[in-house]
């Protein structure tokens, strides 16, 4: 590695550092945040609609703070996120081309309103669905349902988190493709293992029910689907950049 190599190597570096620590800070703010909204929130997930009926108990003196301190932690994610989003994309820009720029930093904005709906689907659609189902197989087996607190908000968690994440697929699919990481022919020929990955993540999540898994099947191959339609477009347009730099780069010689 030359010195200019090793010059450009730690300045890298250091950039990437800077980014870390504005994270970090505006993390913390957001556990703040966090600390107000946490009890409001937990109230509500303890009195949705669907659980009226559970009687939850705590199984350990902990159990109360561990959810406390792990709802604190998930709202400072969720609204720390946007700032992550940002410094990711000022770390990578000055690798784009100029149009690329500003249509990746309008992608922030997108992120966040397809976390909300991924979040939605799975708060309002997917949690009463399985918890009735399980409830209603518990009743007719004649087995009373004993619920942890831990285990209740365990189970909401790893339903609607995931969903928030999937639902930006297709964004960050386009992402990746406007960096030209990322291509439709790859997505095309690897569908076959991005279907099988899907159908794990979905049997991970749903209980032994085969419609459950449908209803969270689906929407995850749709998205992988739509996906694919957007890295066209974006491809589209890695390529017109990459040809109008060209073309500056041989005017200028």
């Amino acid at each position: 590695m030359t010195d200019s190599e090793k010059k450009e190597f730690t300045e890298h570096l250091e950039e990437l550092r800077k980014r870390l620590l504005i994270v970090m800070y505006f993390f913390v703010g957001a556990l703040i945040i966090g600390f107000f909204l946490s009890k409001p929130l937990i109230y509500q997930m303890q009195n949705a609609p669907w659980a009226e009926s559970i009687q939850m108990h705590a199984f350990q003196v902990t159990d109360p703070l561990k959810i406390y301190l792990l709802v604190i932690v998930i709202i400072g994610l969720v609204v720390v996120l946007p700032v992550i989003m940002y410094q990711l994309w000022a770390f990578v820009a000055p690798g784009l081309y100029g149009n690329e720029r500003k249509l990746t930093l309008s992608y922030i904005p997108i992120v966040m309103i397809l976390m909300m709906i991924g979040m939605a689907f799975g708060y309002f659609v997917l949690v009463p669905y399985i918890i009735q189902f399980t409830f209603e197989l518990s009743e007719d087996m004649g087995i009373e349902t004993t619920i942890g607190i831990n285990q209740y908000f365990g189970f909401l968690f790893r339903t609607v988190l995931p969903f928030g994440v999937i639902f930006q697929m297709p964004i960050l699919v386009l992402f990746l493709t406007q960096l030209g990481l990322l291509t439709p022919m790859f997505l095309k020929k690897n569908r076959k293992y991005a279907y099988f990955i899907l159908l794990v993540i979905a049997a991970l999540i749903a209980p032994p029910d085969l419609m459950t898994h449908i209803m969270l099947t689906i929407p995850m191959i749709v998205l992988y689907e739509i996906s694919i339609y957007i890295s066209k477009i974006g491809y589209r347009r890695h390529l017109k950049a990459e040809q109008k730099a060209i073309e500056e780069s041989l005017d200028s010689d």
